[in-house]
């Protein structure tokens, strides 16, 4: 069986505002320890989901307005 491998890319620019790309680093390192891990580059849908993610735990905790 084939395996599918995706291809990494360099981290995009966070699109939320008061966002760094430190910060959506840290946590997709938190999210995806696996895959970067073992010298893996993250997908685009990796990062936006990350961001989406860490934006999502910010608002909860009162940390980021909506």
């Amino acid at each position: 069986m084939k395996k599918e491998q995706s291809k990494g890319i360099k981290q995009p620019k966070p699109f939320t505002p008061g966002i760094t790309s430190e910060m959506v680093r840290q946590h997709a390192f938190k999210l995806y320890r696996d895959k970067l891990g073992h010298d893996h580059k993250l997908t685009l849908q990796d990062w936006v989901l990350a961001e989406k993610d860490l934006v999502s735990e910010m608002q909860t905790e009162g940390v980021l307005e909506r």
